[in-house]
């Protein structure tokens, strides 16, 4: 009977301890020395498990992995993996004759019992999982030893970077460019967020990594002085000592100086809306349900804040630049082209978004930490009042007037925006 190999013929072809698939397999690497010739037998076996491996043999009906598979797959991975290991050992004995002998087998005493039914039904999804899977640990292991002590780092980025367009443990494979570092593995890196064969997972671990690899090219941006450049936020706010990189936020123990209350009232009085803001400013502390991707602007944000990193240095050429800079990390929802009209609205709708987060912790600061309250009656009351029938920060306006809810001032204010539907759900 032609047994239906699992893996590719090339893999299968490979010398010890390449064509290793047991659990002794990451020991045997570690006691493997790294040199040229063992780094090019590395590379050599990545190759051949990217050379196209001829998975399962396709079912003529189409398989839906269901809860009863889940259920099943993860009893075979805790009771039937270490067997697995034992019957297929290498690469050029794992087939899926093998794994179903081996899956039968187990049914056969497994306690709850598992009807020959449900295997036989479920069996080609569990090959193609613990294809998968076999490949993916064995890639894993790989590729950690290549990042012990790289030879040929451009000929490693170059592995690595066909692991990622090919879906093989995709981060490893961008922590292994990441640990490259420059020139080789950020050069990859910057291909791989514009590769379209990429996962978007894979996309935006790669635009991490290149954000902690370009990170020294941001913060000498950051230490040039605005001398000549164009800021885009009102001077009161452009004198804010607070970093954006601590969100903005007013040490707790800021003391109710006439300095501080004055420097509060006019950052506010800045920012202050004069008419209902059309995009709402997203809540810095974003976070989501566990299924729910992150949105994209958290990654814009993330180099925003590092090329500027205080309220002072929000000028249009280091928006202009950060725009850029976010359009070659290919971050979603970033307009290519840093001189187009879309440019000027996503550049509009940051600023608004940098103002009103400011506005956000100043109205937290004047509400938690302020206690004479009539430091800020009535003009903080009047401002925050503004904001919400306005839609700008209004979680944090009507906070303060709730900290301050012993004030006549806020409590006629609450009720106003109560009866007018304003108050925050």
């Amino acid at each position: 009977m032609t047994a239906h190999h699992l893996l590719p013929a090339d893999m299968r072809r490979l010398p010890s301890p390449w064509n290793d698939l047991t659990w002794g397999r990451k020991a045997a690497l570690e006691e493997l020395a790294h040199t040229e010739a063992t780094e090019r037998s590395a590379l050599e076996a990545l190759a051949a498990a990217l050379s196209g491996p001829p998975g399962p043999p396709e079912s003529p009906v189409p398989r839906v992995w269901s809860d009863e598979s889940w259920e099943l797959f993860d009893r075979i991975r805790h009771e039937a993996g270490y067997r697995l290991a034992q019957v297929m050992p290498t690469a050029d004995r794992f087939t899926r004759e093998g794994v179903a002998e081996v899956l039968r087998e187990w049914a056969g005493t497994a306690r709850p019992s598992v009807p020959s039914w449900w295997l036989d039904d479920q069996l080609d999804l569990i090959v193609g999982v613990l294809t998968d899977q076999a490949l993916t640990g064995w890639a894993h292991d790989v590729l950690r030893w290549l990042q012990r002590k790289p030879y040929d780092e451009g000929g490693v980025a170059a592995a690595a970077e066909r692991c990622v367009e090919n879906g093989l443990a995709s981060r490893d494979a961008v922590n292994l460019l990441h640990a490259l570092g420059t020139p080789h593995g950020e050069q990859a890196l910057l291909r791989v967020v514009q590769d379209d064969r990429a996962s978007e997972e894979s996309r935006s671990q790669a635009r991490d990594a290149l954000v902690w690899l370009r990170r020294p090219g941001y913060e000498a941006r950051a230490r040039r002085p605005v001398r000549g450049e164009h800021p885009l936020l009102p001077p009161a706010v452009r004198e804010l000592p607070h970093s954006w990189g601590a969100g903005f936020q007013w040490p707790a123990e800021l003391p109710e100086t006439a300095d501080n209350i004055d420097r509060a009232r006019a950052i506010l009085e800045a920012c202050a809306p004069t008419a209902p803001v059309s995009d709402p400013v997203p809540d810095p502390d974003w976070t989501g349900d566990e299924d729910e991707e992150p949105p994209a602007w958290l990654e814009v944000r993330q180099v925003m804040r590092e090329l500027m990193p205080y309220a002072g240095l929000v000028t249009e050429e280091r928006m202009t630049e950060a725009t850029r800079e976010c359009a070659l990390l290919n971050i979603p929802g970033v307009p290519e082209d840093p001189d187009s009209e879309e440019a000027a609205r996503f550049a509009r709708r940051w600023v608004t978004w940098i103002s009103g987060w400011i506005a956000g912790e100043v109205f937290t600061w004047l509400g938690m930490c302020v206690d004479d309250d009539t430091l800020v009656t009535p003009w903080a009351m009047e401002l925050a009042e503004r904001y919400t029938r306005f839609g700008f920060v209004p979680d944090q306006a009507v906070a303060m007037l709730n900290w301050h809810g012993t004030v006549p001032r806020s409590r006629e204010a609450l009720a106003r925006l109560a009866v007018e539907g304003r108050l925050p759900s």
